[in-house]
């Protein structure tokens, strides 16, 4: 059974409420932003530790770098800005500055996909996962809703190395309830299913319960995995749910041909073959308009994941 439709807080806003946690927990937690604080929500913690927290300006390379630097004398930065403008803008400083030398800083890139909605395709991160997955040893988190996003930011500040996490500006559609355990690198199966697994990411993992529903009565048994972190992926719940539903789908708000689909496909390919799809943005950046409007025109709601599990059974038999 697909649970209630609640709507809960964006990612953003979980995370703001998470960093005054980690803050309260370890003062050797510091917050830069890149003058975005109200809408990455960053702000939350500089009101609490205005001490602890520095505004860069419209300048994220330096503040990239200056992270870097907190890291290497002992603290750990969380970055925070729109992640069209992080990781498009601060690629070189994240390669050179944090990933090559493997430094312990926090990157979280707001106001990801197309779910931004007006604002248009400037400020729309579709390659941000991609990115962050080009830079060695990253971590990179995508986290479904506010509970998981409190629970992963806190995984995040404990883990010793470069994190890149990715929230959003909607209000997220609530999986799962305060105190819900999450660790980086394992998956969260929400649904049991023997015909076919959809693996998804953010937003897109409603989307999926959703039209795992709509298949039930269809007679089509649908697994459902919230695979979070993208990066270490949880092998083995790819490996079994290929061993035991036979056929993959993945869906994320991201470019399919370079996103956590690639990810999962090129483990498939070399482990465990079976036929896939892939629900995403094809190949495309995304014009300007509103959330459910976009999901709609670029195919990413229940409706196209039950349309590409149905050509996937198809490829199965």
């Amino acid at each position: 059974m697909t649970p209630e439709k609640k709507i809960g807080l964006p990612t953003r806003d979980a995370y703001g409420q998470a960093l005054v946690e980690v803050g309260k927990a370890n003062p050797s937690v510091v917050v830069l932003d890149a003058d975005v604080s109200g809408s990455t929500k960053s702000r939350t913690f500089a009101k609490e530790f205005p001490d602890r927290f520095f505004n860069f300006g419209i300048a994220e390379a330096n503040m990239v770098s200056a992270a870097a630097g907190f890291a290497s004398c002992g603290k750990i930065p969380f970055a925070s800005s729109f992640a069209a403008f992080l990781m498009c803008k601060s690629f070189e400083q994240l390669r050179m500055s944090v990933a090559n030398p493997h430094l312990n800083v926090k990157i979280c890139g707001s106001h990801s996909g197309i779910s931004l909605g007006e604002d248009g395709a400037s400020q729309m991160a579709v390659e941000d996962i991609a990115l962050a997955l080009a830079l060695p040893k990253f971590v990179v988190l995508a986290p479904a809703d506010e509970f998981a996003t409190r629970a992963l930011v806190k995984q995040a500040a404990k883990y010793v190395g470069p994190v890149y996490i990715r929230t959003g500006r909607p209000p997220s559609p609530i999986l799962y309830s305060e105190g819900e355990d999450f660790t980086i690198g394992q998956a969260k199966t929400l649904r049991p299913g023997r015909h076919v697994t959809v693996i998804a990411i953010g937003l897109l993992v409603w989307e999926t319960l959703e039209a795992a529903r709509i298949c039930k009565d269809k007679g089509i048994d649908v697994r459902v995995i919230d695979m979070h972190t993208v990066r270490p992926l949880d092998e083995e719940a790819i490996h079994q749910a290929a061993r035991e539903t036979g056929a993959i789908v993945t869906a994320e708000e991201h470019l399919v041909n370079c996103g956590m689909g690639t990810q999962v496909a090129q483990f498939i390919s070399q482990n465990c073959p079976v036929p896939m799809e892939f629900v995403g943005l094809k190949d495309t950046y995304a014009e300007s308009g509103k959330p459910n409007e976009l999901f709609e025109r670029y195919g990413l709601t229940s409706r196209h994941i039950v349309s590409a599990i149905e050509q996937v059974l198809k490829k199965k038999q």
